[in-house]
């Protein structure tokens, strides 16, 4: 008997926006692995040199964040994604070919990075303000889910693979992978044929300040979405902390190599799919507030677990798969319900700006994360940062449970916000 697909799977244009992404994510996890990594190994960088390269492309997110959400609701997104993924192919591409060359410095990769990092602001605003429109507002959490749970297929693919790479490869060649992976991402965004609302009349539009802070406005103004900004700040806020010391901890702490420190990642991909799976039937469970809350507290334990390793052993190797088990499907429900709030609750024309207010407070609190976490690793060690990293996070949980999000049990729309 034939499976019978119902629901998105029929959807022509998301199954491409989805495959693409699919590979694209593919790339990108082999390249955020590959760059520290080229950071550590092959340029002989100190902690503090990795966790500049770590922020460079939060800098840019910071610099060009709410301009990017008032240009992608200003122009069509389609064209804003296809155009940032082929010039995020060239600018990674510029390493292994400098690599080659012989005159690879870490400042490129400061460059680099930064230069990604704006083409990203500029594709994760469109992106995140075009899926409402190829899918209905009460697909949107099934659209995140699914798109969440193939990203964690790749996770799995990437992260077992990227530390293999990096070996056979080195570093800089593994990075070829991502900017290959942007361009089947371009090829594929250009494929859909969902026609997009006009972009605003020129006539209609103020200025580039005003029109900022209108988006700034309806979060500040909002109850839920208030809080649930303050709690993805929080969460920047740890991911950035720990994510600077991540390797310098597992691989020059604790003396992982890269090559089973790829595979322990790849099981954060496993879980993730699961987490994903799981999204909606939490949100369901314990509605989409309780589904947040309970995610970043097993999140932070996940995180306490990965603080308890001590060193290249078994032990250690349990410790840092526990942190994989219980804390990426963690953060993966809580990525997936906040988001589809998120977009559910804001109008059409200000998506744009919403979402790249949210993005710019969430890179201001990774950078923050980032840049402390390289001075107390310098001073201290890695493992001081990454227990505050899990303090953080449960952070983010007390703010939901003092907010109206703990008893919202399923995401208001536009037009419920508009009765109310």
């Amino acid at each position: 008997m034939r499976p019978r697909f119902s629901g998105l799977w029929r959807h022509p244009d998301f199954l491409r926006l989805w495959a693409g992404q699919t590979i694209s994510v593919f790339g990108s996890l082999v390249g955020r692995t590959a760059l520290p990594f080229t950071a550590i190994l092959y340029l002989h960088a100190r902690p503090l040199q990795v966790a500049l390269v770590t922020a460079s492309d939060v800098v840019a997110g910071i610099c060009f964040g709410l301009v990017a959400g008032v240009w992608v609701d200003r122009l069509r997104r389609r064209p804003i994604m296809i155009a940032a993924d082929i010039a995020r192919a060239g600018a990674l591409a510029s390493i292994p070919l400098a690599a080659v060359l012989g005159v690879l410095r870490v400042e490129q990769l400061y460059v680099v990075a930064f230069t990604a990092g704006v083409l990203t602001t500029f594709f994760d605003v469109a992106y995140q303000s075009y899926l409402p429109t190829i899918v209905r507002s009460e697909e949107l959490l099934e659209g995140n889910s699914k798109l969440t749970a193939s990203f964690s297929v790749a996770e799995f693919g990437a992260f077992s693979a990227a530390g293999w790479l990096v070996q056979l490869l080195t570093a800089p060649g593994a990075i070829l992978i991502d900017a290959i992976s942007f361009l089947f991402s371009a090829a594929s965004v250009r494929s859909i044929r969902a026609p997009e609302p006009p972009p605003s009349p020129v006539a209609d539009r103020q200025s580039v300040r005003v029109e900022v802070m209108e988006g700034m406005r309806l979060i500040a103004g909002d109850a839920v979405l208030r809080a649930v900004t303050a709690s993805f700040v929080m969460l920047s806020l740890a991911m950035g902390m720990v994510g600077a010391v991540f390797l310098i901890y597992t691989n020059q702490e604790l003396g992982f190599s890269p090559g089973v420190l790829g595979l322990i990642f790849g099981i954060g991909g496993i879980t993730s799919f699961f987490g994903a799976l799981a999204a909606g039937w939490s949100a369901r469970r314990f509605g989409i507030g309780g589904a947040m809350m309970l995610s970043l507290c097993i999140a932070a334990i996940g995180m306490l677990a990965m603080a308890g390793a001590r060193e290249a052993s078994l032990a250690g190797a349990a410790l840092l798969i526990a942190q994989q088990v219980i804390s990426d499907p963690a953060w993966t429900v809580y990525e997936i319900n906040q988001i589809s709030l998120r977009q559910s609750m804001t109008p059409e024309r200000l998506l744009g700006r919403v979402n790249a207010a949210v993005r710019f407070a969430g890179l201001l609190a990774t950078l923050a994360g980032a840049l402390t976490a390289g001075v107390v690793a310098d001073r201290y060690g890695a493992r001081p940062v990454v227990v505050a990293g899990a303090c953080a996070m449960l952070g983010g949980a007390v703010v939901l449970f003092v907010s109206p999000v703990r008893g919202l049990k399923v995401a208001p729309t536009i037009e419920q916000i508009a009765v109310d």
